[in-house]
This record gives C-alpha cells, sequence and structure tokens, in this order.
C-alpha cells in the first residue's frame, strides 16, 4: 500500500558540503532541495483537480498515497532549505522563479492568454507530472544503489533524506503514468501528449539544473566564489560514483518513448521496500505510530 511516512530528520550536525571534499557533488544533488518543494506541492495541486475525474477505487486508493508522499517530501526537502539558510547560504533568489513555473507557468489556467481548454490543459499537466516521475524513479533506484556515497563518508542524514525519498519514489513510479492513463484520452492523441509532456520536461529540467548547480556554488560562503560548476568536475564525481552517469539519465527517455511503455519496468521495487525496512527515519516514524495506537 502507498501511504506517507511521516519522517523528521534532525539537521544540526550537517555540515554544508555533506559529501566531504565534493562541493560540485554535493550542490548537484543540493538542486533537488531547491526543485521539489515547489515541485511536489504543485504535483499534488494538478491531481486534486484530476481526482475527480478517477472512476477506480484501486487507482484512487493508490493516488491519495501519492500526493500523501509528496507532500511529505516537499516539506522535509522545505526544512533543507532552511539549513542551507542557516549556514548562510540563502536559496530565495533561485527557488523565486521555480515557485513562478510552478504556481503561474503550470498554475489553473494557461499562462499568456493560451487558449486551452480547462480539460485539455489539466491533461497536459498531467502528462508533466509523469515525465517528471519518470526521474525522479530513475534518480531514486540510483541513490539506493549509490555505494560511493557511503564510500565518500556523505553525511548520514542527508544520505537517509534521499534514500528514503529514493525508495518512495519507486514505490509509487507507476502512479502518475497510471493517472494520466487514466484521465489524459484514448488512442494516439494521448499518446502523443505523452510524449509532448517529455519533450518539454527534459531541457527545462536539465536547464534548471544546471542553473540550480552553478547558483549555489557560486553562493557558497565556504567556496568564497573560488569555484564555478564546470562539467569536467561533475564528470570527476560521476566516474567515483557520487552522481548518476549521464547514460543512466539519458536512457530513461527512449524508454518511456515507447508505446507499450509501463513505469513498472523501472528500478527495483524489493530494494526500495528493503531501505524503507530499515531507515533510521522511515522506522523512527512508524514506531511513533505504532506507540500512539497503543497509547
Amino acid at each position: 500500500m502507498i501511504a506517507p511516512r511521516r519522517v523528521s530528520f534532525d539537521w544540526e550536525r550537517t555540515p554544508l558540503h555533506w559529501i566531504p571534499d565534493e562541493p560540485t557533488a554535493t550542490h548537484v544533488i543540493n538542486v533537488l532541495h531547491l526543485l521539489l518543494p515547489a515541485g511536489e506541492r504543485w504535483f499534488v495541486k494538478v491531481f486534486k483537480e484530476a481526482l475527480p475525474l478517477v472512476a477506480e477505487p484501486g487507482l484512487l486508493k493508490d493516488v491519495k498515497g501519492f500526493m500523501g508522499q509528496e507532500a511529505t517530501h516537499s516539506v522535509q526537502h522545505s526544512h533543507v532549505l532552511d539549513h542551507l539558510a542557516a549556514q548562510r547560504l540563502e536559496t530565495e533568489p533561485y527557488t523565486r522563479h521555480v515557485d513562478y513555473l510552478f504556481e503561474k507557468l503550470l498554475g489553473e489556467r494557461p499562462p499568456f492568454g493560451i487558449r486551452l481548454s480547462a480539460r485539455e490543459w489539466l491533461r497536459f499537466r498531467l502528462a508533466i507530472v509523469a515525465a517528471i516521475e519518470q526521474f525522479t524513479a530513475v534518480l531514486g533506484d540510483w541513490v539506493l544503489h549509490a555505494e560511493g556515497l557511503d564510500r565518500a563518508e556523505a553525511d548520514e542524514v542527508m544520505l537517509d533524506l534521499l534514500r528514503w525519498h529514493g525508495a518512495e519514489e519507486v514505490e509509487h513510479r507507476a502512479v502518475a503514468f497510471d493517472m494520466y492513463q487514466h484521465c489524459g484520452g484514448t488512442g494516439l492523441p494521448r499518446y502523443a501528449r505523452r510524449i509532448e509532456g517529455m519533450v518539454v520536461v527534459t531541457p527545462v529540467l536539465l536547464w534548471l539544473w544546471i542553473w540550480g548547480t552553478s547558483y549555489l556554488i557560486r553562493h557558497d560562503p565556504e567556496l568564497g566564489g573560488r569555484l564555478r560548476y564546470a562539467l569536467r568536475e561533475h564528470n570527476k564525481a560521476v566516474a567515483k560514483g557520487l552522481l548518476p552517469t549521464w547514460g543512466q539519465l539519458g536512457s530513461a527517455i527512449p524508454r518511456y518513448l515507447r508505446r507499450s511503455y509501463h513505469p513498472s519496468q523501472e528500478g527495483s521495487l524489493r530494494r526500495a521496500v528493503e531501505y524503507l525496512a530499515t531507515s533510521p527515519a522511515a522506522r523512527s516514524a512508524a514506531g511513533a505510530i505504532g506507540r500512539a495506537a497503543l497509547s
């Protein structure tokens, strides 16, 4: 059953460079914290709009569980932004643009007076969510297997956040896709809109990630302007297993474009469930629920 886990994390001892001596890798991953609070709040808003269209009880149950998980992700990544601010790395000059993207450009009505019916606009945004979730499932599976982060002695709390989140992304990997398929019409138009969603998401996500990494490195108070984001440094981190390879990310696109594709093919659900059973944050949340039930 897909359901939110009421986790919490203590950031007091987490350093700014939580992968020791790896500021580029640290900030490439930190872009998640810049994008996800607004992005996952938006996921929930779009799904709330579409809930009345869901006629299948099983899908409706999964969608509500998905919404609860995504809302929890948004809150926990927001706490990381507070932690970065406490370490003198302000993120608001970047995140206000992310807020504008999701709240205005992808809000309840089409921007710039674009003439599109409410139904078609909702279907387009559901296609965007499904395309983004393709990448989050790939990233979630990657971080669950990223032994390079363990070898680098990455901060345990941050690693637990990323792996708890990644495991839940694998756990609900098919929900956004199934929601789109259910609400997105039929036949070729539905498939074409799914492709359109990926065509829009891929370059925008790449641009936001490069911009976000550049912003974090440039404003990092411990670096003092001595470093800039460089593809060479990024690739060095990839070679160490600290970041996913370009092939792992890029190959997710042609898989998604296959007409017969379904996200249940992505990642290892067994690995995700195993991690959720051992995650310090998830275990603490489960224990709190158990104690509440007994009281």
